[in-house]
């Protein structure tokens, strides 16, 4: 439980109402009880403003005056609803120590008021910091570093030499430290080119579920501080992303891709190998990035949606645009 005054000290946001009023719960404009506080941030909503039960409302101040219940005005409402979240997350914590089904090497080196859970390895030469979690069933090789606070998830596998600085979070069967995909042919195959380096990952990542990184051929594959990477993403050997760089889902980064600071990859973007893209670009989703953006800005490919009629049609003519092309270029030299 926690009133609306303290919640507008904590979030530095503008009450209209009663400070005493206690509230227990964060929920959406629809489904809010008394008990609870919502958010309106996109003015699709807004209709639902209205009929809202909420105790109160964290909102812009210019629709304050619309809204029937208490109003905790600020300038972004997104984020003074993303920071509240925290006070009403009921995740488990999980217990300090090492559970005894836990397999620790003697080389392991684990802080008092880490928590390690059951069936997790930790093996020789691991570092686990202060107040780190490592959930059921979850893999720690040989000399990997876990910052202080970082919270591995059940199921994830981290192979040797890989480093997490602190407060990260890496979500269930995500594998950090993967071999990367190189290899060379020869007389009679494919022959392994061993990945040499490790992954070095900054402080405030977070990493979805069964997303893969993979270690770096000869140096680190780099993530920086404050990083957010989605589910089934799959970053190769010897990438680096920048510092607050967003990469949605199902995104898919080849080797040696760079991508600069605070930029947005969405959904199913893929990016070919060895390019790079600089600080503050977006990328739309199913973009395919086949070289590199040495400037800010929005970058789009593909085709958008048509009914399958207009797209067979499309499709056709993009076959036909190099005879037009050509006709085109005929006519011009005649003139």
């Amino acid at each position: 439980m926690i009133t609306l005054g303290e919640l507008a000290q904590r979030f530095d946001l503008q009450l209209d109402g009663d400070a005493q009023r206690t509230v227990s719960g964060l929920a959406t404009l629809a489904s809010a009880g008394p008990d609870d506080i919502s958010f309106l941030s996109n003015k699709k909503y807004a209709s639902q403003l209205l009929d809202t039960r909420a105790a109160a409302v964290i909102l812009h101040p210019d629709l304050a005056s619309q809204c029937p219940v208490a109003t905790l005005a600020t300038a972004d409402p997104y984020l003074a609803f993303a920071r509240s979240t925290a006070l009403f997350d009921r995740s488990p914590a999980q217990p300090e120590g090492i559970h005894p089904a836990a397999t620790v090497s003697p080389g392991a080196v684990i802080a008092n008021d880490a928590s390690i859970g059951p069936n997790a390895v930790v093996e020789a030469g691991a570092r686990v910091g202060s107040g780190a979690s490592i959930g059921a069933n979850a893999y720690i090789g040989h000399n990997t570093e876990i910052g202080a606070g970082t919270r591995i998830q059940p199921g994830v596998v981290i192979y040797h030499n890989v480093k997490l600085g602190a407060r990260c979070r890496v979500h269930s069967q995500a594998v950090l430290g993967a071999d990367g995909f190189g290899f060379a042919p020869g007389p009679g195959g494919w022959e392994k080119i061993h990945q040499l380096g490790g992954v070095s990952i900054g402080d405030d990542v977070e990493i979805g579920a069964c997303t893969t990184i993979d270690r770096g051929a000869l140096d680190d594959t780099v993530i920086e501080d404050g990083a957010i990477i989605d589910n089934l993403v799959q970053i190769a050997h010897n990438c680096r992303i920048g510092k607050n760089t967003a990469i949605a889902g199902c995104t898919g980064l080849a080797g040696s891709t760079i991508i600069g600071a605070n930029c947005t990859l969405a959904g199913g973007v893929g990016v070919v190998g060895h390019v790079e893209i600089c600080d503050g670009v977006h990328v739309t989703g199913m973009t395919m990035v086949t070289r590199s953006i040495t400037e800010p800005g929005s970058y789009s490919s593909g085709t958008p949606m048509a009914t399958t009629r207009e797209w067979r049609k499309s499709a056709v003519r993009f076959s036909q645009l190099e005879r037009i092309q050509q006709r085109l270029a005929a006519l011009e030299k005649k003139q």
